[in-house]
């Protein structure tokens, strides 16, 4: 199985996220969504296919493969616990929280990942 990249997890959980906002993902939502231009989303949906994570329907929407639901799911976790845990140890607000674990949900081992879901049940 081919090594997804930071770049791969970002388009992933966009699509994940475009579906549980508005039930479909197009390529230009996720071009919105992460402010990227279409030709930059069109490479990557084409790579996340090759790779079996992503398949177009009909209608030209993006689906997530099992695949590609299972590591978007990942990220997706990943995310949403350091966003609560980075609001709930430093108190900066709810945005600047998701912005930083943006930038280092891709980076945490699963031993991090454990400990922090440890602290956020004893602490939350």
């Amino acid at each position: 199985m081919a090594e997804i990249h930071e770049s791969g997890e970002d388009y992933l959980e966009a699509i994940l996220r475009l579906h549980k906002e508005f039930g479909i993902a197009r390529s230009v939502d996720v071009a919105k969504k992460l402010n990227v231009s279409k030709p930059s989303v069109s490479r990557a949906m084409g790579i996340l296919e090759d790779n079996g994570y992503v398949t177009v329907n009909e209608i030209g929407a993006l689906e997530l493969t099992e695949k590609g639901k299972l590591k978007a799911d990942e990220v997706y976790e990943r995310h949403v616990l350091l966003t609560r845990f980075l609001v709930k140890i430093t108190g900066v607000s709810e945005e600047q929280a998701e912005e930083n674990a943006c930038k280092i949900e891709h980076d945490i081992d699963d031993d991090v990942k454990k400990g922090i879901q440890k602290w956020m049940e004893k602490n939350a």
